[in-house]
């Protein structure tokens, strides 16, 4: 079974008429990038290439080629290019390449005469910032612990007060105990309940 090419509209076959004419056959790469883009340029409608689909060197340009040995091979990452037999709305215009002064200065890097001053990281706001340049999770967590240390010295404050309360009540039964017993003079004990107030 002859060899045919591929691409739309093309008649070449691999015959010994061809190979005089210098005619050879390319197989779709097996490299997954390469073989799709190849499949896009051939702009054939759901088309699947076999291991065994081939281009023929009418559709390369003769910089793809490397006839440097006996075969004639295409050179590593060459897309096919030449498709004279697509229909007019099919043709793809090549785009020029500028080659003026100006357009190849415009192709070139920018250069900054002035280099910027380059900051580590941007500093973190202050306390004596205004309340829009905090981070809002920020404030949530110092208001909660503020809200916890309130509670806590509340708690502290409680027990303070019963402490005290239980002290007074120990002072006085101890007052009037020395009292009862006569121990104590009525000015002392005066003086004593005076002070624990």
């Amino acid at each position: 079974m002859p060899v045919s090419c591929s691409a739309y509209g093309c008649k070449s076959k691999r015959t010994t008429l061809s190979k005089h004419r210098g005619i050879t056959f390319h197989q779709f790469p097996k490299d997954p990038g390469l073989r799709k883009a190849w499949i896009l340029v051939s702009r054939r409608m759901d088309f699947k290439p076999s291991n065994n689909t081939v281009l023929c060197s009418e559709h390369f340009t003769e910089a793809d080629f490397d006839r440097t040995g006996q075969t004639v091979r295409l050179r590593e990452g060459v897309i096919p290019s030449v498709f004279t037999s697509f229909p007019k709305h099919l043709k793809k215009k090549p785009v020029k390449i500028r080659s003026t002064r100006t357009s190849s200065r415009a192709l070139e890097p920018i250069k900054d005469p002035v280099p910027a001053p380059k900051c580590p990281e941007p500093p973190k706001p202050s306390l004596s910032d205004h309340h829009y340049a905090l981070d809002p999770n920020q404030i949530k967590k110092k208001i909660s612990d503020a809200h916890a240390r309130i509670e806590e010295l509340e708690r502290q404050l409680r027990n303070a007060k019963d402490r005290e309360r239980r002290q007074k009540e120990a002072l006085n039964s101890l007052l009037d105990d020395l009292d009862a017993r006569g121990m104590i003079s009525g000015e002392m004990q005066i003086q004593l309940l005076q002070e624990s107030d």
